[in-house]
């Protein structure tokens, strides 16, 4: 990332009851809090209604915020399939507002997130709202801890911009690196 060029990143923890949304201002040097909030879902009660509200409203906060990088919550395995197919399509939702209006998506694990904000894959969300209030230097309500979360997510891009050899930790990812960097070998 250039030292002169600001960048705004949109994180989108994705959820079809409650989605939560953050927005940071970022340079090489330092980073800024501009926004956070979260979509209820909750009355809304048909699944394909809560889908275009995603779409719409997501994509009304890319038009207010004009993200260069939208930074989004991969679902995460858990022991209901069903709760993570409507994940999956919260999150299409959500991406799709962002490649209608041609900005990039950047995908993160919920782990590597955590980890990227508090040091440990299995942080709480506390945990990862008290660190995001010491970044940002700003007090967040617990009850938006899913839009501490998309901060998170939008904070783990940052830091990926950044130092993108932080991806790089195992035997695969350094295989990957090197196919992806060639001239870096000599």
């Amino acid at each position: 990332m250039a030292d002169d060029k600001q960048r705004i990143i949109m994180g989108i923890d994705p959820g079809t009851n409650i989605l939560g949304y953050g927005v940071i201002l970022v340079d090489s040097r330092s980073v800024h809090f501009v926004d956070m909030g979260v979509l209820d879902l909750r009355k809304e009660k048909d699944h394909f209604m809560k889908l275009n509200r995603i779409f719409r409203e997501v994509g009304q906060l890319m038009e207010r915020y004009a993200p260069d990088d939208l930074a989004i919550e991969a679902p995460f395995y858990g022991k209901n399939p069903q709760v993570m197919l409507k994940l999956g399509r919260a999150q299409g939702a959500a991406i799709a507002a962002a490649l209608f209006r041609q900005i990039p998506v950047f995908e993160y694990a919920p782990r590597k997130v955590k980890m990227a904000i508090t040091g440990r894959g299995d942080a709480s969300k506390e945990q990862v709202k008290l660190l995001m209030e010491k970044t940002l230097k700003t007090v967040m309500d617990n009850k938006f801890l899913d839009a501490s979360d998309a901060l998170a997510i939008a904070m783990c891009h940052f830091y990926q911009l950044i130092s993108p050899l932080s991806d790089v930790s195992s035997s695969t990812n350094w295989k990957k690196f090197v196919e992806s960097h060639p001239e870096r070998i000599k």
